[in-house]
């Protein structure tokens, strides 16, 4: 097929999905209610892989969970700059205008993390957690990178020391991965997931860009 050179963004997002719906439209992923198929969608649009939502996990009532948390402009943890670089701050003022950077949390920089990240041989990740545990309470949380982050979150939840309104829990890898995602089905908080290695920071925001969907599109 010769190269499509006058097609735009909105067109080709368009024929993308009309794509991804075709050859899908007999699996179980057709049968996802709305809500949950844009977000299995869009995972597969980020990746151009049909089976990047085979282990998607909803828990909880995630995306209406998510949508009272963005509607009401709760602060949202990443567990790295690139989810951070990635939430569009347009679309989140377009939920509530009140959202601002300060919403955005994100220590895996900051100079104090990593000071005592080397003291006491741990990950930033972890550290840059232990900073924020008073502001995860009612905040939507992205984990794409670090599953370590990830399951000292899920061991608070446990201890019943905060209680978030949402975890996007997406780290990927081969070490903690499976593990921290495992530790994450025994919370009873709203959660979505990719079971498994499989994950990242790109698919951590696009989760939660799919949620912001479900309010924009009304």
């Amino acid at each position: 097929m010769p190269i499509q050179w006058n097609l735009s963004a909105s067109e080709i997002e368009q024929k993308s999905f009309r794509i991804i719906e075709e050859e899908v439209k007999n699996t179980p992923l057709a049968m996802l209610p709305n809500p949950a198929w844009k977000i299995a969608r869009r995972l597969i649009h980020t990746t151009a892989d049909l089976h990047i939502a085979d282990t998607l996990t909803f828990s909880c009532s995630p995306i209406q969970a998510g949508i009272d948390a963005l509607m009401q402009a709760r602060p949202i943890f990443c567990d790295s700059k690139m989810i951070r670089s990635g939430l569009s701050l347009q679309k989140l003022q377009t939920i509530n205008p009140l959202y601002s950077e300060k919403h955005i949390l994100c220590s895996i920089s900051d100079s104090d993390v990593i000071q005592r990240a080397k003291q006491e041989n741990r990950t930033r990740a972890i550290c840059a957690v232990e900073k924020n545990k008073d502001k995860l309470n009612n905040a939507i949380i992205l984990i794409g990178n670090a599953p370590l982050a990830l399951a000292k979150i899920c061991q608070y939840v446990l201890e019943e020391q905060v209680k978030p309104a949402l975890i996007i829990g997406m780290p990927v890898g081969f070490v903690n991965v499976v593990e921290a995602k495992e530790l994450l089905t025994s919370c009873a908080v709203p959660y979505i997931s990719l079971l498994g290695r499989r994950g990242g920071s790109a698919l951590a925001v696009t989760t939660l860009h799919a949620i912001m969907e479900n309010i924009l599109e009304k």
